[in-house]
């Protein structure tokens, strides 16, 4: 006699029931405005018909980090819960009054990703946290928490990770990016968190603040599937050109070492080497160059996009790689351009 196959249980989340093989809508009620008007958390949940991960896929924790909500909204598009595995929660706006006032932060300032795991009785920022922490995180196998640079920087498709942890390592590689960065979380980030309750997290840095950027989206887009299709919660093959990503050790930042105009000399994603111009930083008023060199050999996967710049100031971002890969990180970005862009 052949066995049963197991039921798919009920998934709960927030007080609503979403059945195997369907995909429901959830509010959960996060905040209130000065006029009394609710703020909810807008979830997604796809509760597939077979047993398998729960992954979390996240965005705009900083509210001006809009590129992550469109990967949201096209993978919100995509997927049918009747050819799922294990659940799918997608929330693409998580710091709810950033959004509403495009900033990266909340009203009192304070950085979300910087509050985690939060209290119930703390700031507001604080309190964001603990309820995304207790209604999502601790629901969550596995999650992609989306994030671009900061407002006037550009960052180049990539994968932030702790290299040590193997299972988000495997997370990052069948992402797709370009490039992994070995990076070790915060404190008081999603990362952090995530961490100490044996979640693997990867996040995904990619475009500027307050703009969308078609090649970060769609790269995106990919990734996500692509780490469903690795946790086995869809079928099928990976999508797109296969990028096998090149590993990163550290990066190093370059700064302005006086105030006045950056004419830059290189683009995002280019390869430099030691004392290569990197940019000129002119006075105003043509009579004082300063030149920016690399200290090292690496690609730039970060850059400061706005043509001024104070003494100190960050103006590039170079990974650096094992002289032996740099060859190598160099074809692959180069493949990932021709892909995207």
């Amino acid at each position: 006699m052949t066995a049963r196959k197991p039921r798919m249980a009920v998934f709960e989340l927030a007080g609503c029931r979403v059945e195997p093989g369907s995909h429901q809508h959830v509010r959960l009620p996060a905040a209130r405005l000065y006029n009394d008007a609710p703020l909810d958390l807008r979830i997604d949940v796809f509760h597939g018909v077979k047993p398998g991960p729960v992954l979390l896929l996240s965005a705009a924790i900083h509210g001006d980090e809009l590129n992550g909500i469109e990967i949201c909204r096209q993978i919100i598009q995509r997927i049918n819960p009747l050819e799922l595995a294990g659940t799918l929660i997608v929330v693409p706006i998580v710091n709810l009054f950033g959004f509403i006032q495009q900033s990266r932060y909340l009203p009192d300032r304070r950085d979300l990703n910087r509050c985690f795991p939060g209290s119930e009785r703390g700031a507001l920022g604080s309190r964001i946290a603990h309820l995304f922490n207790e209604e999502l995180v601790q629901k969550a196998s596995h999650i992609v928490d989306l994030h671009t640079g900061a407002i006037h920087r550009s960052n180049l498709p990539q994968i932030r990770v702790d290299i040590d942890n193997e299972q988000a390592l495997a997370m990052a590689k069948a992402f797709g990016s370009p490039v992994i960065l070995n990076s070790k979380e915060r404190d008081g980030s999603l990362r952090a968190l995530a961490n100490s309750l044996g979640i693997p997290l990867i996040l995904y840095e990619a475009g500027e603040a307050l703009r969308f950027d078609d090649a970060s989206i769609n790269s995106g887009v990919v990734g996500v599937i692509n780490v469903l299709k690795h946790l086995k919660m869809l079928k099928g093959r990976r999508q797109g050109r296969r990028i096998s990503p090149v590993i990163s050790s550290r990066s190093t930042w370059v700064r302005a070492e006086k105030d006045g105009l950056v004419l830059r000399k290189v683009e995002l994603g280019q390869t430099v080497q030691p004392e290569q111009v990197l940019a000129h930083v002119a006075s105003p008023h043509g009579d004082d160059v300063d030149v920016i060199t690399s200290p090292v050999p690496g690609i730039i996967i970060g850059c400061t996009n706005i043509p001024v710049a104070n003494e100190g100031e960050a103006l590039f971002n170079i990974a650096q790689f094992e002289s032996d890969s740099l060859e190598e990180a160099t074809d692959i970005i180069d493949s990932f351009t021709e892909t995207y862009e």
